[in-house]
């Protein structure tokens, strides 16, 4: 028995040396890379000169296209009464009313009346002034016809005197000449007619001044008088007005106060609606208000049905960025219409047949509509633009763009302002 340890020729046993396989690896990467190159080239070129990649499914692209386009301004308006107005006290007390809300009523109709004791009592006043006044005239026009005819009276009484001097001067003259009298006598005779001539004359200024004197104080009574008929009459007009009166056929409208309640001068009573004459309103934006004109066409539909309308007026006013703008019915109004009925309202701004433009998109707004980005090849290309005329679902390209570009309208914020952009399918 061989007890001797065994050699490691048992246990040790050669290994097949391994082939490196990385050259094989490379080369394979180096030949798909050559591959790829001659198979699409330019397209790997352009992709990556490009600034960024979007999918196309975040955009919104249109094609540039000659068609019409229609500027127009559209929106819900309510119906309003053409006239709708507002009835004031005409003066304090305590106003009775003669109507409900909802009551229809006629023109001239007695409404409510308002109890005014002060006004009353003042014109109970005012109208004894114009009898007191009255009386001074007829007075004064008495007055005046007496001192008038005894002006006129003292005047003939003057005249007469001065043709007895020249009388008692011609025969004392022709006395003189006979020898029968003194020369004094016919110089005594010559003072008196000079005496009766100055009382003449004198007597005839005085009563030329005294009737113009007279004349002006029965005017001015009569122009007081007059000014305090006046005051009457417009009393009485007040007074009038105490019975509030419609002014309109219609219906009654909205109380402001409760039967018998006792207010100021000019307090609101209460509103009359014209249902004769409605109207629609409607709110417009700031901008569009700009181009709005009385006299515009538009168009409102409600219930199924259209009807033609012509804008009436446009606001002045600015309220919350928007202006109020009303439209009447263009031709026969509509039957069945309600106060505050729902309208949808169109007015016509602009209409063009053959207008170079794209769809309105975000783009219009982004960088205040001076660039768009045009998909040629695959990429968007910004590119300046100059837009015009706009409408709610068009815009008008002047310069920069040709028909046939399709343009990205919307999701091009995405592309961060960038030059050019791949657009990834």
């Amino acid at each position: 028995m061989n007890t001797g340890f065994r050699d490691t020729s048992e246990q040790d046993r050669p290994l097949a040396s391994r082939r490196r396989r990385w050259p094989l690896l490379l080369a394979g990467g180096v030949l798909a890379i050559a591959l790829l190159a001659w198979l699409g080239g330019g397209r790997i070129r352009q992709a990556l000169s490009a600034d960024s990649a979007i999918s196309a499914a975040r955009l919104n692209i249109a094609t540039v296209d000659i068609a019409p386009l229609t500027r127009d301004v559209a929106g819900e308006g309510r119906v309003v009464a053409a006239q709708s107005p507002t009835l004031y006290a005409q003066g304090a007390g305590t106003v009775a009313l003669a109507v409900q809300a909802g009551d229809p009523v006629k023109q001239g109709q007695v409404l409510a009346r308002v109890d005014s004791p002060e006004l009353t009592n003042r014109l109970a006043q005012e109208r004894s002034n114009v009898d007191a006044l009255r009386a001074d005239l007829a007075r004064a026009e008495v007055e005046a016809r007496q001192q008038a005819a005894a002006l006129q009276s003292a005047f003939e009484n003057a005249r007469i005197d001065q043709q007895t001097a020249q009388n008692d001067l011609a025969r004392q003259t022709q006395a003189f000449e006979a020898g029968a009298t003194a020369r004094m006598q016919v110089e005594r005779a010559q003072d008196a007619l000079a005496k009766a001539k100055l009382a003449l004359d004198q007597a005839a200024g005085l009563r030329g001044l005294k009737t113009d004197s007279l004349a002006l104080d029965v005017q001015a009574k009569k122009s007081a008088l007059s000014r305090q008929q006046l005051m009457v009459a417009d009393l009485e007009r007040q007074v009038g007005e105490l019975a509030v009166r419609s002014p309109v056929d219609g219906q009654v409208g909205q109380l402001f106060i409760a039967d018998r309640t006792n207010v100021a001068r000019d307090a609101k009573l209460l509103s009359v609606i014209d249902l004769s004459a409605l109207e629609v309103q409607m709110q417009v934006a700031e901008s569009f208000a700009r181009e709005l004109q009385p006299g515009m066409p538009g168009e409102i539909s409600g219930n199924g049905q259209r009807w033609g309308g012509l804008v009436s007026s446009v606001s002045p006013e600015v309220v919350n960025g928007e202006v109020a703008a009303r439209l009447r019915f263009d031709g026969k109004q509509p039957e069945q219409l309600r106060q505050n009925q729902r309208l949808s309202v169109r007015v016509l701004l602009d209409r063009r047949d053959k207008v170079l433009g794209v769809a309105r998109g975000s783009f219009v707004d982004d960088g205040g509509g001076s660039y768009a980005y045009v998909v040629r090849n695959g990429f968007a290309e910004k590119v300046a633009v100059k837009l015009g005329a706009r409408s709610l679902d068009r815009v008008e390209v002047l310069s920069g763009l040709v028909a046939g570009d399709r343009v990205v309208i919307s999701g091009s914020d995405n592309f961060k302002s960038a030059d050019r952009v791949l657009i990834a399918d």
